[in-house]
Parts: C-alpha cells; structure tokens; sequence
C-alpha cells in the first residue's frame, strides 16, 4: 500500500519534492490478504485524503464515482461495503527508527471507520496511522494511471513496496518470511516452499511490473545452503517512462483555451500546436476576437487567419485590426472579396435570424464546456479521475469512448452528453450562463 496521487513527480512541489529516501528509514506492513480491488481503494481512499491527512479527521467522495473509478459497477454497493469492511478489519503495523534512532513500534487498522450515506462514502484513519501515510519518506506518491494498469494484486503489492525505493536503486534485503507476509500469502503451506513462491508469485509480478509499470525491477536472493533466506529487488526506471507519465488533468489537453478550440472544430493535433506555437494567452485573445464577430462563416478559417496575421480587438497597439466580414466582401477573412465574375447573394431575415439562432447557441455552448472545465480543474485530482471514469462508463459507443480518451472534457463528439452528465452531477451549474 503506497500514498498514491494523479500528478507528474515534476509537478509535486514543497515536501514532497524530496528527491530520494537516501536509506530505509520506515517500513509500513500490511498484514491480511487484500484482493486487487481492495488494494486499489486503498490507495485511491488515501490519495483522495492525502492533503488533508493532518488537518481533517475524516474524510469524503462520492460512493458511486468511488465505485467506478475502482472497476466495480457503480451500483455495487454491497461490493464496495465489503471491500470498506476488509480495511477497517485490515492491520497496519510499523516499525521504524526516528530522526534521532529511536525505535518506534505501532499497529492500526488501515481505516478506523467507513460509511456510507446519501451517495457520499466518508471514512477515517486512526491520527497516528495518518501520520505515518502522510510522510514521503514513507509512502512513495505514485500515479494512479499506473496502477489501473495492474490485474495482478501480486503484482500491484510488489510495485507498491518497491516505487518508493526508486531513487535509492534498492529495496534492501527482506527476509523471506517478511515477503510473504508483504505479498499476502503468509500462513499458505503452499507458497512456503520456494519454488512455489517464486512460481506462482515473484517471476509473474516481476513480469507485470516490468511491462507495465514505470519501473524495472530484477530479484536477487541471498542463500544458506539451498535454502533462500533473503531477496531484495533491484530498481531502476523504465527507459519508456514518458509514456506512463502522461497526465492530462496538468496538460494541454485539459486547459481551457485548448477546449474552445475543440468546441470551435480544431483538431486535437492543431490544437495542440497553435498552443505551443503562440502561447495559450495570444490564442485565447484571437479565440475571443473570433467569437466576437457576428455573421462568420467559417470562425475556424477565420481563427487561422487572426493567428496568422495577429488580428485584434480595435485600440489594442501593435497590432492588424481585422475588418469584419460584410456586404462587399464574400469570404470569412477580413478584407477578402468574392472570387471575379461572382455576385454575392442577399441574405434573407429569415436565414439571417437562423445564423444568429446558431451562433447564440454555438456561444452558448462554448460557454458551457468552459464551465465544465473549469469546475473539472477545481476539483482534487482523485475526484476529477473519478469525474472522468464515471462519465466514460456511460458512453457505448466506441467512437465517442475513443473521442473522450483522446480528448476529455472537450471532445466536441460528446459535447451534448457531458453537458448533460454535468447538470446532473452539478445541479444549477450553468444558471449564471443561461441567465
């Protein structure tokens, strides 16, 4: 079990920039057998408390975003009740030096008390079980992206009990005994014939970690005779680290600038590279100077162009005033005219009133998506991933999954269902907007 949270190490600041535990200062032991599932709502229950681990005595997510987020149905709550009893009947026990070498020993339940009520799972740690999880020399914060990626609890126990230890190059040495206890199979006659421990359990873990993970972990055994009495893992970091490491509730795709862009009709990879070309200020100021012409055919062909000659507001200095596009002149940029030998047609009122209806609502729902990103952002990390997997679980269409994956809250293929997805979750969301 490891403090876990949904952000890139560079982003982590204060404290938990410590850039190495130099030695084996603390060990956390979790006895009990914790199933896969129990050991992700482990890590997910802590990461979601983890900022208030010192300062609130309990804590508070939603029940069926919880459920999701974790694999079980959303509406499983007899599972999720029984994976919540499997902590507070779980045992954390410590036993570690302090800053000064004096010994401490200790034991808590991994939870000192959970329910549920009114949708809402609330929960808590015993205050010095927090003390010890909310320590970086203790837990290593991993990325939950990671983890979702295991289907072995043996595998995902290993991973967890080496990470913090990826800066110092070792676990050190764990007596055997200690192992079995860390992967759970402690008490099994079967697992304690060698063989069958290292069959079963190390080789397959050690498989899935190094394929799956951001790290790379080899076993090394220390032996008296035939008997192996000791093993430790040798870690480094995977040379395809980068591809576990992408975040996109810090990255482009999550900001609000790279949303309107989507809703305007952009594609994710122009999106991307007019802002990293320009700069998310100077796209947001050409975004709005677009949205704010009337009667724009074409506002991304328009948009190009405001990027392209740096087209402003009128009174800003320095740079092209655009002309609006009117009578005379055919084409959506400023200044363009209708192609030789060509007449523009009249616009009837009534086609007039239906682009203005369209352009409203196209507004309106730029607006909207905004909105929902930014109260995406605002939410903690666990709850935003949460958000995430619950709305993604309602979507059947494998196009519109694949539109979400790749661009989240604004894919511009789910635009109508996030909208929907967020009235619901957050009731009065968009009066301000709508009024």
């Amino acid at each position: 079990m490891n403090a876990i949270r949904d952000i890139p190490r560079e982003k982590l600041t204060g404290s938990l920039r410590r850039s190495a535990v130099k030695k084996n200062v603390a060990a956390i032991h979790v006895s009990g057998k914790l199933t896969l599932l129990q050991r992700k709502l482990s890590n997910v229950l802590l990461l979601n408390a983890y900022d208030d681990l010192l300062s609130k005595p309990s804590h508070r997510i939603d029940a069926r975003a919880l459920s999701v987020m974790i694999g079980y149905n959303s509406n499983d709550m007899a599972t999720l009740k029984t994976s919540l009893r499997g902590l507070a009947e779980t045992v954390a026990e410590w036993d570690m030096l302090d800053e000064r070498g004096r010994r401490e020993w200790g034991v808590s339940a991994l939870l000192s008390y959970a329910k549920l009520k009114d949708g809402v799972c609330e929960y808590a740690y015993s205050p010095a079980l927090a003390e010890k999880l909310h320590d970086p020399k203790v837990f290593a914060l991993i990325n939950l992206n990671i983890q979702r990626r295991f289907t072995s609890g043996h595998a995902l126990a290993l991973y967890e009990n080496c990470y913090r230890f990826v800066r110092t190059g070792s676990t050190g040495w764990w007596p055997i005994e200690l192992f079995r206890r860390l992967m759970g199979v402690d008490g099994s006659s079967y697992y304690e014939t060698f063989k069958h421990l290292n069959a079963k359990v190390i080789k397959p873990a050690v498989t899935e970690i190094n394929r799956t993970s951001n790290i790379i972990v080899a076993p090394e055994f220390r032996r008296r005779g035939r008997a192996v009495e000791e093993i430790r893992f040798r870690i480094r970091e995977n040379p395809q680290l980068a591809m576990f490491e992408i975040d996109d509730a810090e990255g482009v795709r999550d900001s609000g600038v790279y949303a309107r862009l989507v809703a305007l009709g952009v594609g994710d990879r122009l999106a991307r590279q007019w802002i990293a070309e320009h700069g998310e200020a100077h796209v947001a100021e050409k975004l709005s100077y677009v949205e704010a012409r009337d009667g724009v055919a074409s506002p991304l062909r328009y948009l190009s162009a405001a990027l392209r000659e740096d087209y402003a507001m009128p009174g800003r200095p320095g740079s092209r005033s655009g002309a609006r596009p009117g009578a005379g002149q055919g084409g959506d940029l400023p200044g363009e005219a209708p192609e030789q030998g060509t007449i523009a047609e009249p616009v009837s009122p009534e086609a007039l009133a239906e682009a203005e209806a369209a352009e409203r609502e196209r507004r309106l729902r730029v607006a909207r998506l905004r909105r929902v990103r930014e109260t995406a952002a605002a939410r903690s990390p666990t709850q935003r991933d949460a958000d995430r997997k619950l709305f993604a679980a309602s979507l059947h269409d494998p196009l519109d999954a694949e539109h979400f994956r790749e661009h989240g809250w604004g894919s511009s293929l789910n635009a109508r269902a996030i909208l929907r997805f967020w009235e619901e979750l957050e009731p009065g969301l968009f009066e301000a907007i709508d009024a």
